[in-house]
């Protein structure tokens, strides 16, 4: 019934207890998830993952903030995003967030990175997970720069744990993007996000945890996991007016059209 975009079972705190993560999956009637890749030097246990359970999915990518690992070539992406099972490029994008006394005309390396996971896409014709965090504006940039239009030489992708503005959420439509609410959704100080994902077109819109971060209230600073992404459903039907069966509906349709290859 509900599907998760984005988790990362292959970390230590979810990895080591993935048999009652299953089981609460069944429970809460999560029927999907798709295990993200942050690096290349994990990349194998992610497609591991995927390769062991029929509802799991992987990517591959290496995420923007991630320094002092190995650096992604053209290469490396296309044969990792060709295997099996790997349904899209990711997680990718900019964060400047963390500068580290650095300026964001140092940051160069991490839009180069991105330039490179987008071009990867576009030749595996397979969408892009995108990260983005204080650098929306280069974000959104870069990606029309590389020809992320909408059309159909295009990956297009989800911008996944969506915390932006309305104007980003827009831009991203735009594009012919996804958006993804995560847990934040649920968190008393995100109203100006709900609004955001109560007009954003449901059949636009993913669910995800994000696992083992943010989870949704009542959970708060636990460990989080894909059977609480119900949660995250059950905000948007509350802004939306709608049923949680709808957005469950909807959602999972969505995740099964964009990636595409995955199993209704």
């Amino acid at each position: 019934m509900f599907t998760d975009s984005h988790c990362h079972l292959n970390f230590p705190e979810l990895k080591s207890d993935l048999p009652n993560i299953r089981q609460g999956m069944a429970q809460a009637q999560v029927g999907r998830a798709l295990c993200i890749c942050t690096t290349l030097e994990e990349f194998a246990d992610v497609h591991a993952l995927a390769l062991q359970y029929d509802n799991f999915w992987a990517t591959a990518g290496v995420h923007p903030d991630n320094e002092g690992v190995a650096e992604p070539s053209y290469d490396d992406l296309l044969a990792r995003g060709s295997l099996p099972r790997v349904v899209a490029i990711g997680e990718t994008g900019l964060d400047y967030f963390r500068l580290n006394g650095r300026t964001v005309a140092e940051m160069e390396w991490q839009r180069a990175r991105f330039r490179t996971h987008i071009r990867a896409a576009q030749a595996l014709k397979k969408p892009l997970v995108i990260h983005t965090r204080s650098a929306s504006e280069d974000t959104l940039g870069i990606l029309q720069e590389e020809g992320e239009d909408g059309r159909a030489s295009a990956a297009g992708g989800v911008f996944h744990c969506f915390t932006e503005s309305a104007a980003v959420a827009e831009a991203a439509l735009r594009l012919g993007f996804y958006i993804s609410f995560s847990g934040i959704l649920t968190f008393k100080s995100a109203q100006d996000l709900r609004e955001v994902a109560s007009w954003v077109p449901l059949d636009r819109i993913l669910i995800e945890t994000d696992s083992p971060y943010l989870a949704p209230m009542p959970h708060r600073g636990k460990t989080n996991n894909p059977s609480y992404v119900p949660l995250v459903a059950q905000q948007i039907a509350s802004v939306r007016d709608c049923t949680v069966e709808e957005v469950a509906a909807a959602t999972s349709a969505n995740f099964t059209r964009l990636f595409s290859g995955v199993a209704a």
